[in-house]
């Protein structure tokens, strides 16, 4: 009878755990819940059969399977535990930031308004507009200056922003009228001539280009070729540049994305070393490696516009790096003392919307250019 039941349960906990593991292999945390399953599983199976033959009543046994679900229960509370320190460190990124409260004429908006109405309007035909998430608070405002009071749902009106790689896709495909971004790269410009399309760039404003580190990094001056070398992989530690000794943890974005680009001009012509990664799986257990969101650990630098980087700055986690001894505040924009600072575009691809040039020219005007510096970016002029 006793090896009828200890049959039954290796067959049962068996049974149990491959649904386990195959659960496991398809989650985020595959690394480490793929090998932990079986493992416990086997112990399972084994303390139960002793128990079944009455071995457990014996010192030894009964210590070691005390021993196991010990470091079972420590194994994964461990676990667990460094993982929600991980999430705590987060920074708030691009998808991640809420965009909900810049869409314009909705109650309590967070996009700015003039104080006085607009020279310029627009009734019928409105040009469909997309961008760069950092800079959806910016064409909000002029979409409630200059655009009739309705819904613009995020997901789909007039005014959507679907992110800089997405969104200028959309634009070359002729989806959009217009999408607001940084300079587009190389292959995005490689893309419009594919498309045998002509863009336009219209300067809307200015932006710097900003590094970030931990608040308590001592580290708060770095120079132009400091920066290259880091991102090119020549410095790796950040007591060469006066900091601790920690290996530097430098993270980038996708390839395609506006700072990405920005980056990419920063290193002037000097190769990217290849970004920190981390094994993801993807349906029934692939494995694929994406670049690590940026996290605010202790020996990490990362990257973004001024305006955007502001707002995780405030909650003083982190903090700017002064570029050759400049800080990227509106003044060493403006008198481009800060070396990394770039115009951001209105660009458009030969729409046939008969309101996009005069649109245009009004971004540029004195109303337009006051909605830019009220919004909290450099005006163009």
């Amino acid at each position: 009878m006793k090896h009828v039941v200890a049959i039954l349960v290796i067959i049962g906990y068996g049974f149990v755990g491959i649904i386990a593991t195959v659960i496991a292999a398809i989650s985020r945390d595959a690394s480490f819940y793929v090998p932990f399953v079986p493992i416990v599983t086997v112990g399972f199976i084994v303390v139960t059969i002793l128990a079944i033959y009455q071995q457990m009543r014996k010192k030894p046994a009964k210590i070691v399977g005390i021993v196991f679900f010990l470091v079972a229960v420590v194994s994964v509370v461990s676990y667990e535990g460094y993982q929600a320190y991980l999430k705590r460190l987060e920074i708030v990124s691009t998808q991640d930031f809420d965009l909900s409260a810049y869409r314009p004429f909705t109650e309590n908006t967070k996009a700015v308004k003039l104080d006085e109405e607009s020279t310029y309007k627009i009734e019928d035909n409105l040009p469909k507009l997309d961008g760069a998430t950092a800079l959806y608070p910016v064409y909000s405002g002029f979409v409630q200056a200059v655009y009739p009071i309705k819904e613009y749902p995020l997901q789909e009106s007039e005014v959507v922003s679907t992110q800089t790689d997405t969104s200028f896709h959309r634009l070359v495909n002729g989806d959009v009228d217009m999408t607001f971004m940084a300079h587009p790269s190389k292959a995005q410009m490689r893309s419009a001539e594919r498309h045998d399309l002509e863009l336009t760039l219209t300067p809307i404003g200015r932006e710097a280009f900003v590094f970030f580190v931990h608040a308590n990094n001592p580290v708060s001056s770095l120079t132009t070729e400091q920066i290259q070398k880091i991102y090119s992989g020549d410095i790796t530690n950040w007591q060469e540049v006066g900091g601790k000794d920690e290996e530097i943890r430098a993270f980038q974005r996708p390839d395609g994305s506006g700072s990405q680009t920005a980056l990419v001009n920063v290193m002037d012509g000097k190769a990217l070393m290849d970004p920190p990664s981390e094994e993801i799986v993807s349906g029934m257990g692939g494995i694929i490696r994406e670049t690590s969101n940026y996290k605010n650990r202790s020996n990490a630098i990362g990257f973004s516009f001024r305006h955007f980087s502001n707002e995780m700055v405030k909650n003083g986690k982190i903090k700017h790096i002064a570029i050759d001894g400049f800080e990227p505040t509106k003044e060493n924009i403006q008198n481009e003392s800060y070396p990394f600072v770039d115009q951001f575009f209105a660009i458009t691809a030969g729409s046939n919307n008969p309101h996009v040039d005069p649109f245009l020219d009004w971004m540029q005007s004195e109303q337009g250019q006051e909605i830019v510096n009220l919004t909290g970016y450099v005006p163009v002029k």
